[in-house]
């Protein structure tokens, strides 16, 4: 447990670090750190770690993709690096075909491709939300986070039917639903307070959000806790088949960074796509 609360103290002292220095470039350079780590875990899962001419190329793919978002070399410049990454890693696999499996190498291309673009959500969020991107980028965090400590709790206190028992035990029916309404909660009275108090105390824009918003909120907060669970359940079921506990020991007490972010893949993005089409990021004024 004191490793647990040791590990966590200085992941939050990390956090705190990178967005205290967010509108610099020490935001992509730690996000692409992360989503380097996390391919790294993910490729030595299928035991192609050591196979140096596909993790290169996986490796480049992942860390390009935060950094082309932060100078806005979007559109041709992403497609050409993605591109160039997935024909270096065809190329080994025709060359190594009798060694490698074709699930090995789709399961690669799949993970070089959806890790980046998901934490690189941070970036976007940071680039389009002006003075509340801070706010945003935690928002989205929390949209994991907070739906998975509500369902811990509350099925540590209530929980009796289990979700997926095959593929995570202690999950259950009523920590889900635990998650998703304190998730719900969670985001109204966030978003509440960065209007209202926040915003006022540090001569912020103002997002002026109506009670409509409000009811809109709470059901982005409920439906982003779904979508992690889906995520934190998709890579519980990787690590079945394949046979591992954890994806790796960087963070001793907690495991990997995939261990750590496998719901935040799914939810980072969706959360996005809720600000964006809400305009919660476009439709802010003084």
């Amino acid at each position: 447990m004191l490793t647990r609360i040791i590990t966590a103290a200085v992941g939050i002292a990390v956090a705190i670090t990178v967005l205290f220095l967010h509108e610099t470039i020490v935001l992509p350079i730690a996000i692409a750190a992360i989503i380097a780590i996390m391919l790294f875990e993910l490729i030595r899962a299928i035991k192609l770690e050591k196979c140096i001419p596909i993790l290169i190329p996986a490796e480049i793919c992942g860390i390009a993709v935060p950094f082309l978002h932060w100078y806005e070399m979007k559109s041709i410049a992403m497609f050409a690096v993605i591109l160039f990454c997935t024909f270096a890693v065809f190329t080994v696999w025709l060359n190594k075909h009798e060694e490698i499996q074709y699930t090995q190498i789709f399961f690669v291309l799949a993970c070089m491709i959806l890790v980046p673009q998901a934490m690189s959500t941070i970036v976007l969020i940071e680039k389009q939300a002006g003075e509340h991107s801070v706010f945003f980028i935690v928002m989205g965090l929390c949209g994991a986070w907070i739906a998975d400590s509500g369902a811990y709790f509350t099925g540590v206190a209530i929980g009796k039917h289990k979700l997926c028992p095959k593929i995570s035990p202690k999950k259950t029916i009523e920590g889900l639903i635990g998650g998703i309404i304190s998730t719900g909660i969670f985001f109204v009275i966030a978003f509440y307070i960065n209007e209202t108090i926040i915003a006022n105390h540090f001569n912020f824009a103002h997002m002026y959000l109506s009670d409509i918003s409000y009811a809109m909120i709470a059901v982005a907060g409920m439906v982003c806790a779904v979508i992690g669970t889906i995520g934190d359940l998709s890579a519980s079921m990787v690590k079945r088949q394949i046979g591992f506990k954890d994806y790796g020991k960087i963070m001793p007490g907690h495991g990997g960074l995939m261990d750590r972010f496998d719901s935040v893949l799914f939810v980072l993005p969706t959360f996005y796509v809720f600000i964006s089409i809400t305009g919660l990021i476009h439709n802010i004024s003084i």
